[in-house]
């Protein structure tokens, strides 16, 4: 099959597209595959028949077998993507495995794809590596391992259908005898919470006909009806992995327990202090906050770009700073003087708004991400010391990054409501006036260009869009101009599209990003990055919006997103910058998480201001 194209569409899209030819079967010598396809009604059946042609019992491992699925998910210019373009949501559990395809400018209809029999145990993706971050690549269906005796075959099943979107996806997976739903508010629970979720499946069970287990023994359940409701306390930090099985169908789902948060925020920042900061008298680099390599317990710093002394890793700064606004310890105090007396010598201009790329005041690559990122930082500052100095280099700062063309730059974590509100707090006026108006011309810009987003690092991504809702999102907060709230409505609508529902900590509301690991991780490896801390603005946007709306089911899945980045920190303290999830990327083992500690702090600091002031 080399195309599928819905007969209505007007855009033509075909849903299949890759480098590879659809249906392409990769098989160990002695294993032969046959390939039958059969169209009914609007739905396309696929059969893929294994058969041992050898005269010896043959096993497979994971990656032995692999099915070819190039779903059209890759990032040329925004107008391409919103029609003819996906985001493709995978879930290999089991007996329950699916595929939820969605256009990326959210117009129906939309492709899935639900195993109907056999079992896939995971994926994995080839890339094309000359388009960078701009191809998430062919995706390669693995079915579970399997043995087969001489002769014997082994049937994979499964239909393409069309539908409308999230919800009628999964309203349509509820039609096959085989599928059984797993719902959840959130897949990362803190320690003493309860963990809760819901199993459904398709065909009536009885109690008798179901099983859940976790770590070999039975989880307790009761019946509503055909569902059957999970809850008990999460106890030991960890991965809890649940198996399933509901009429002789086996599925897993699996959720994060970490420790009480508190309890997590006082291991991350006593790590930094201890284990990040840099300490050399004379050194440039001298109370900057480095990458933490975990395999080999060393820091790490290299001038290029994205293992430098500035940039997104200015986030270890900013963590400290808010932490230290509700914690008194001395030795952070001081770790953050040092690193303040750093940014001021080596990243800073306090006279000109100036941010360097990296220490040495070096900007010979000019970038305007830098810009809102010192000024929260400072913003940061001002909160713990209470002093304005620092809430005028914020303004400098945010002031010389519109100078420098901020306006049409979909700049992340733009501190507009923060910003404003402790100009107010401070009479400022003069300076609240300028920078209202700065951000509304911004504002203004965002709206005009609606969904054609402009290039940025990367030709598409959630981290263009999710910048501009919650910009659209916070000067509706603090004007009260409901234009803005309903041009941010419009900018989430094409947000969410990259978040999945997959029963799975990794991927439960879980933006779709796939190049993180390669530039910031010890590694270098492209590929799915389930969870990238940068996935928790989709969590901002939600929050935003629910609080504007009153909509009580965008509230939990803002919460479900924010914590969903947080198992990039571990119980100890240590961290991981991303975690590549598919099994393989072309050919090379990937799914774990990088041993560098990088700029995954943003997560976590994103978590301590949701629950700070419930002000985004």
């Amino acid at each position: 099959m080399k195309h599928l194209i819905h007969p209505e569409d007007p855009a033509k899209m075909n849903w299949i597209e890759g480098n590879t030819p659809w249906g392409t079967v990769k098989c160990p010598d002695g294993l032969s595959c046959t390939y039958e396809s059969e169209e009914k009604g609007d739905a396309v059946f696929e059969r893929f028949t294994f058969r041992n042609e050898t005269d010896h019992d043959l096993f497979t491992a994971l990656t032995d077998v692999a099915v070819y699925t190039p779903f059209n998910d890759n990032y040329e210019e925004a107008a391409v993507c919103m029609e003819k373009r996906c985001h493709t949501h995978i879930w290999c559990a089991d007996e329950v495995s699916y595929v939820m395809a969605l256009r990326m400018g959210g117009k129906g209809p939309h492709l899935g794809l639900m195993l109907t029999k056999g079992s896939l145990g995971g994926y994995s993706v080839e890339r094309d590596l000359t388009k960078s971050s701009n191809d998430r690549g062919d995706f390669l269906l693995h079915p579970t391992p399997f043995a087969l005796a001489p002769g014997e075959s082994m049937v994979l099943e499964w239909v393409l259908f069309w539908h409308e979107g999230k919800a009628d996806f999964y309203e349509k997976c509820r039609r096959f005898p085989s599928y059984i739903g797993v719902s959840m508010e959130r897949a990362v629970y803190f320690a003493g919470e309860p963990v809760r979720f819901a199993v459904e499946p398709a065909v009536c069970c009885t109690k008798e006909n179901l099983s859940i287990t976790r770590n070999g023994r039975p989880v307790p359940f009761r019946m509503e009806g055909n569902r059957a409701m999970v809850e008990e306390p999460a106890g030991e930090p960890g991965e809890w992995e649940y198996h399933i099985t509901a009429n002789g169908v086996a599925t897993r789902c699996s959720v994060l327990v970490l420790p009480a948060f508190e309890e997590l925020l006082w291991a991350r920042c006593r790590f930094l202090v201890n284990k990040q900061q840099y300490r050399r008298e004379g050194s440039r680099l001298d109370g900057a906050f480095l990458i933490y390599d975990n395999e080999e317990h060393c820091l790490h710093y290299d001038p290029g770009y994205d293992h430098n002394g500035g940039r997104e890793r200015v986030c270890m700064g900013i963590l400290l700073a808010a932490f230290l606004q509700r914690h008194e310890d001395r030795q952070m105090e001081e770790s953050l003087e040092r690193y303040l007396a750093y940014v001021y010598r080596e990243l800073y201009d306090a006279d000109t708004g100036e941010v360097f790329n990296d220490a040495g005041r070096d900007n010979h690559y000019f970038r305007l991400y830098n810009y809102p990122w010192m000024a929260l930082f400072f913003l940061e500052v001002y909160g713990l010391k209470g002093q304005r100095r620092y809430l005028k280099d914020a303004v400098r700062i945010l002031r010389a990054f519109y100078e420098k063309g901020g306006k049409a730059f979909y700049a992340i974590e733009v501190p507009v409501g923060q910003t404003l509100r402790c100009l107010k707090r401070e009479g400022m006026e003069e300076e609240y006036r300028e920078l209202l108006a700065r951000f509304r011309e911004h504002a203004a810009f965002l709206m005009e260009r609606g969904t054609d987003y402009p290039a940025h690092e990367v030709n598409y991504e959630q981290s263009i869009v999710a910048p501009a809702a919650n910009l659209l999102f916070e000067l509706c907060e603090v004007t009260g101009d409901m234009n803005y709230f309903m041009a941010a409505k419009r900018q989430l609508a094409v947000l969410e599209l990259f978040n999945g529902r997959q029963p799975d900590y990794h991927l439960f509301e879980t933006a779709i990003r796939h190049w993180d690991g390669y530039w910031f991780g010890k590694n270098r490896m492209y590929g799915d990055t389930f969870p990238h801390y940068w996935s928790y603005l989709t969590g901002k946007a939600y929050a935003h919006y629910a609080s504007a709306s009153g909509e009580k089911d965008y509230e939990e899945k803002a919460e479900a997103s924010f914590r969903g980045v947080l198992s990039l920190i571990s119980s100890d303290g240590s961290a991981s910058c991303a975690m590549v999830y598919p099994v393989t990327v072309n050919g090379q083992k990937s799914v774990g998480y990088d041993p560098w500690a990088n700029d995954q702090d943003w997560g976590l600091y994103a978590m301590l201001r949701r629950r700070r002031t419930k002000k985004i």
